[in-house]
């Protein structure tokens, strides 16, 4: 079931793109310039010095992601510290740290973080009505998704 109360002032949010698509972040972040500055940003590495320089947003910066950078903001994911994922990756571009953007990808749909992997997605989360309103992350260790099923049941019964 859906928690409605107010979101904290501002979301977690993590960007990355690959190289071919980074031109396609610095578009998206420029056009909602307005709407990302509330929020606290992380970024890989050269995607964050890219949104620093040219937009003047303030991004903390993790390694690039060839460098281990998909890994860290994985940690912070696996802890409830980012609460959604913009990463424009590229699947006509082999990519030699291929996995660590699979595992990346599938750390953020265990723990139910919102994920937009193309600007039309991203373009739907950053200006839904819903970014006001808290989240619940998931964390598959704890036994929630059970819980959750159960509750979901419950409510679905009526």
């Amino acid at each position: 079931m859906p928690d409605h109360a107010p979101a904290p002032a501002g979301r977690r949010i993590a960007l990355i793109a690959h190289d071919n698509k980074k031109r396609d972040m610095l578009e998206w972040a420029e056009y909602n310039l307005d709407l990302l500055a509330g929020h606290e940003l992380f970024a890989t590495a050269t995607t964050g010095h890219l949104l620093q320089q040219q937009l003047g947003l303030p991004v903390t910066c993790f390694r690039s992601g060839p460098y281990g950078g998909d890994q860290q903001i994985g940690g912070p994911h696996r802890r409830g510290e980012i609460d959604m994922l913009v990463f424009l990756w590229d699947p006509l571009e082999p990519h030699p740290h291929d996995p660590d953007v699979k595992a990346l990808l599938r750390v953020a749909v265990v723990c139910n973080i919102p994920v937009a992997c193309n600007r039309a997605t991203a373009d739907f989360m950053i200006s839904s009505p819903l970014m006001g309103h808290s989240h619940q992350g998931h964390d598959p260790a704890s036994g929630q998704a059970h819980h959750n099923q159960a509750a979901l049941r419950v409510a679905r019964a009526g």
